[in-house]
Order: structure tokens, then sequence, then C-alpha cells
């Protein structure tokens, strides 16, 4: 009889935690949408590892789908997105380069729609810092909010031509209202 209630104790605490942990895990996702969901525009400092390459700068992101960034880099690197058009211009050597980013993973982070179907689909995890959202689609992304103030951390991608790209920013502004023109595409030279 005492086996009988030791192994109906374990059931019933080990029911009680997952009841609480799938409460807690909706609790978090749920504090993400919102925040989410009053969230226009950001602006921050970011660090990006692709592969064996670490590259730094600036970035300005307005949903849906506009992201300018500047690299603190010897060839004065801009990117420029705006909706699905994308150009990179070397602005040391005048050039600009456009590229298709229809089939990118990157779109994901750009159109709050889609960021939004991450945090709701994704599997999450906590640690003490940070919320971990794990999505599988097409491809696996997982992004990372500060687990205190829900501030988008970063994310982690595989882009289309399999590269590890680890993108992780700290966030200076949020809400601002950008010029217009400051998402215009610039034309190939």
């Amino acid at each position: 009889m005492l086996v009988n209630v030791k192994f109906f104790k374990k059931i019933f605490l080990t029911l009680v935690f997952f009841l609480l942990t799938i409460n807690l895990s909706a609790n978090e996702k749920n504090k993400i949408i919102s925040y989410l969901n009053n969230l226009n525009s950001l602006e921050f400092t970011f660090d990006q590892e692709i592969e064996e390459k670490k590259e730094k700068g600036s970035c300005l992101l307005e949903f849906p789908g506009k992201l300018k960034c500047n690299y603190f880099d010897n060839k004065e690197k801009e990117l420029v997105i705006n909706n699905r058009k994308l150009a990179i211009t070397q602005k040391r050597y005048n050039k600009t380069y456009h590229y298709p980013i229809s089939k990118s993973p990157f779109l994901n982070i750009l159109y709050k729609d889609k960021l939004l179907e991450i945090v709701k689909s994704g599997d999450l995890e906590l640690t003490d810092q940070l919320i971990k959202l794990i999505y599988l689609d097409d491809y696996k992304i997982i992004v990372f909010f500060d687990r205190k103030s829900l501030d988008l951390k970063g994310w982690q991608i595989k882009d289309q031509y399999n590269n590890n790209i680890n993108f992780f920013l700290n966030i200076i502004a949020k809400n601002d209202v950008f010029k217009k023109g400051t998402f215009k595409v610039p034309k190939i030279n």
C-alpha cells in the first residue's frame, strides 16, 4: 500500500510540475506577444558571426520589412532592405549589389507577423537571463529575448547558402519614427 501511495505521489507531483511549466511557457509567450504588438521600430547595435567571420555595426529596423545597417568595417558597408529588396553598398568603393531575399529565413525577423508566429509556435526554453524560442519550418530559427525586459536579443539561423548566422543585438531605442527615405534601396552602379 505504501508503494502505491509513493507511486501516485510521484505521478501527481510530475503532473503538477508539467502543468506549471506549460502555464509558465504560455505566460512568457503571451508577454512577448504583447511586447511585440506594441513595437513599431528598433535602433540597435549588433555583433554578427557568419561561420568564422565576425562583424559589428548599427541598425534601424522598422516593421514591416525595413532594415538599414551600417557596418563598422573598412569597406564602409551599408545594408538596406525595403520589403523584399536588398542592397549592399560598399561606400569605400562606391559599389552597390542587389540580392534576392525572398527565400531568406531572415525575413522571419523583419515581419512582425512572422516573428509572432515564431513566438506562438516555437518551443520555449528559459534560462536565468534569456527566453529562447526554437522554430522549425523550412529553416531552423532560434530567437532570443531578454527574460526581464523582453527585448529582442538576437537570433541564430542558417541562410539559403547553409551558413550559420549568429546575430546578437543591443537595443538603443524603441518606436522612433525615421525620416522618409531612410530605407530607400540604392540603385545599382
